[in-house]
């Protein structure tokens, strides 16, 4: 297999101009996969030059949404065929297990490119009610040039969230993949151009946040910007769209979502083996983590038991192997961050019930081990800041009203989850819990069809269904006289 780690600009691979370039290093055993084009902001104009001639010649634009829908599919159609190389990329450059890259991630990359594609010509304009001696047409035009910059614990899917409805609605499209994660998002616009989307409509620049990122963000020439990260980035994203030409701006950001679990609820067990398993799905580096648990005080032992044995099953293993369900963190620096988290929590006073320790170091990989933290306060770092990390905080509370307190004590909203048997509570937690996503008796959900995205500090817009694709487009009003 040969891995590209090269820039993809107007249908061609190029070296920085710089000639710089960075190491792709495996966490699974500190081993160089390759070196990364290392673009500057010369890199970025060349990219944003070659979406903007490709927009402004309309040869794809302009095509018939039905047109832009076969190549769509057709891209589906690759990600498939090319599902072991894919899924073999993305294990290798993140450290996530290759089961869950081929059966979660290739899988959920081709369904959104292939929903976006059959969407897109079943998506209706409006007239408006005016007066019958006027004609008021409000269609949807598409931004022009969008850029997308992606994380990188899930870095083909986040993509794809961003780049298939902006190229569904005739964007041009700037993606910058994570510097901890670039070589799907590398092979994907290969694929893209493969599928039939024309040279110089689907770009990917590589390289660091504050230079090929903020290139991006300040850019004149960038009509969108949409950025998937933490909190913190997302500022300075938004203070760059406000310091340039006011481009219009999507964030998905941050997230410590609170996971309650209510005495009320009839299978206890149940409810924590499912807790466990979503917080350490991914090794902890989703925005959605439920990484704190919220249990009423009369179940509090019955549930740390259950959690405290379901997370022995998550054994860190070398990603490759088909068994391994829990496989390496995506690099050197964020292991250390998590493990920093470990000492914060015990100096807070929290007890570790299980975990905490960095394993497998002989392997020369980056492997933690699930860690669980009881008797936690919510004003404590590890249930304030997101760790991203398989690291669970357990929190008791007296009864329901507290337990929705503490759930919304916190400066982010992406994610909830309650668990009753009680329809009433289960009504009103899920109106009162300030978060874009609220699970009832489950956790981790998903489809297309529906939106994802924050309140508060987790963000701004919405990724997935057709929500997203308001994203991507302008409302024009235009208006005809009819007669004298």
């Amino acid at each position: 297999m040969c891995i590209r780690g090269q820039a993809l600009i107007d249908g061609q691979f190029v070296d920085a101009l710089s000639e710089r370039s960075f190491a792709s290093v495996s966490p699974i055993d500190g081993a160089t996969l390759t070196q990364v084009a290392d673009c500057g902001p010369e890199d970025v104009d060349l990219a944003v030059a070659a979406a903007r001639r490709a927009f402004a010649d309309g040869r794809w634009a302009k095509r018939a949404p039905a047109e832009r829908k076969t190549v769509l599919c057709r891209l589906a159609e690759l990600v498939r065929a090319h599902r072991d190389e894919l899924a073999l990329l993305e294990t290798l450059d993140m450290g996530k297990p290759i089961s869950d890259s081929t059966s979660i991630d290739v899988r959920a990359v081709a369904n959104c490119f292939a929903w976006y594609g059959e969407a897109i010509d079943k998506i209706y304009d409006e007239i408006a009610p005016t007066p019958s001696d006027t004609l008021a047409l409000v269609t949807r035009e598409p931004l022009g040039v969008v850029a997308a910059v992606v994380p990188w614990n899930f870095p083909m899917l986040m993509a794809s969230w961003k780049v298939a409805p902006a190229l569904a609605t005739g964007n041009s499209v700037v993606l910058k993949p994570s510097e901890k994660s670039s070589l799907t998002a590398i092979r994907l616009a290969e694929l893209a151009l493969e599928a039939g989307v024309p040279q110089g409509v689907f770009n990917v620049v590589t390289g660091w946040g504050p230079d090929t990122g903020q290139a991006l963000g300040r850019h004149m020439d960038v009509d969108g910007l949409f950025f998937t990260g933490s909190t913190q980035v997302g500022r300075h994203y938004m203070q760059y769209a406000a310091q340039s030409n006011l481009k219009k701006i999507g964030l998905e950001l941050g997230g410590k979502s609170p996971n309650i679990i209510l005495s009320s609820y009839r299978d206890i067990r149940h409810a924590a083996e499912t807790s466990a398993n979503s917080a350490f799905f991914n090794q902890g580096e989703m925005c959605t983590c439920p990484s704190r648990l919220i249990v009423e005080e009369s179940v509090h032992d019955e549930v740390v038991e259950v959690l405290v044995a379901r997370s022995k099953a998550f054994v860190p293993g070398h990603p490759l192997d088909p068994a391994t369900q829990f496989g390496a963190m995506v690099d050197e620096s964020h292991t250390t961050r998590v493990m920093e988290f470990v000492a914060v929590a015990e100096a807070d006073g929290a007890r570790l019930a299980i975990g905490g320790r960095r394993v497998c170091e002989e392997s020369g990989g980056c492997f933690i081990e699930p860690t669980i933290f009881d008797e936690v306060r919510n004003d404590m770092r590890i249930a304030q800041e997101e760790v991203f990390g398989p690291m669970l905080s357990v929190i008791p509370v007296k009864d329901v009203d507290e337990a929705i307190h503490v759930a919304n004590d916190s400066p982010f909203g992406l994610a909830s989850s309650i668990w009753t048997d009680d329809l009433s509570t289960a009504h009103r937690a899920s109106r009162e819990l300030r978060a874009g996503l609220t699970y009832v008796n489950c956790y981790d959900c998903d489809d297309m069809t529906v939106p994802f995205g924050g309140f508060k500090e987790s963000g701004i817009g919405r990724d997935k269904s057709l929500h997203a694709l308001d994203k991507y487009t302008e409302l024009k009003t235009t208006w005809i006289r009819l007669g004298q």
